[in-house]
């Protein structure tokens, strides 16, 4: 099923035209469209402008109605439209496409033609799959592999609620900064050095407070011998030689 799944998307991503224009929502592009049509004078008869969406609610494709991860969506409103291409739009130039496991195995071709229809018009797009299979490897690896090669985010949700979170979670971010996100560096020395003492394992950061506040500092935990470390509360004979073995190896090898 793979090499199946393989070559048709190689076949239908060959066939994509890529616009030379810069990225843009499809809903935004189809409502400049409208609107340099009517002022021109030139209005096809009937048509309508759609109305503006809600900037904190996620639009959903009217298609989508009835999924049972719409019940999961609770922090954010939700707008049902027809006039966007992808399932879920959860920001100007993020989208995301649902597909379930199980459908994937039944209609291979599905997310080809759908990838087909979004071309490159959002920056960020998100393959949501949920796992409802027993056997999800094989057909994992073929998404993988259909992700790298459409410039996809792939992730993965177990359950209607997870995927609902998945979507409310890209929503809620969608103007967060980077760096909400980024590890924070410790500016405090100690605990830097809590920090640095959890990196051996099996050290966690009980075993390092408890051996700062013995010790007092980093010379005295490096000057105490094997045993006097096995004697620390917690830490025990083996966590004591491994953490010996470490303050006492050479910074640089020979």
């Amino acid at each position: 099923m793979d090499d199946l799944n393989d070559d048709s998307f190689d076949d239908v991503l060959a066939s994509m035209e890529i616009p030379a224009a810069p990225k843009q929502p499809k809903l935004q592009a189809a409502s400049e469209s409208v609107a340099s049509s009517s002022s021109g004078g030139s209005s096809i008869a009937g048509a309508a402008k759609p109305p503006p969406s809600n900037p904190h609610s996620v639009l959903v494709h009217s298609k989508q109605r009835g999924n049972p991860i719409l019940k999961c969506i609770l922090n954010v409103p939700l707008e049902f439209r027809d006039d966007i291409v992808p399932d879920y739009v959860v920001g100007r130039t993020s989208c995301i496409l649902f597909l379930s496991l199980k459908y994937h195995n039944l209609n291979p071709d599905y997310i080809c033609q759908r990838l087909k229809e979004l071309g490159k018009t959002y920056e960020l797009r998100v393959l949501l799959v949920q796992v409802d299979t027993p056997e999800p490897h094989n057909a994992l690896k073929s998404l993988t592999r259909i992700s790298l090669l459409a410039d996809l985010t792939m992730m993965l949700a177990w359950n209607a609620e997870e995927a609902g979170k998945i979507i409310e979670t890209y929503k809620q971010f969608e103007k967060r900064p980077p760096d909400l996100i980024m590890e924070r560096v410790e500016s405090n020395p100690h605990q830097k050095l809590v920090a640095a003492l959890t990196n051996i394992k099996p050290i966690n950061k009980t075993d390092a407070v408890t051996l700062l506040q013995i010790f007092g500092n980093l010379e005295n935990l490096i000057n105490a011998s094997e045993e006097r470390l096995s004697q620390v509360m917690g830490l025990g004979p083996r966590k004591a030689k491994k953490l010996y073995k470490t303050l006492h190896e050479p910074f640089l090898s020979k």
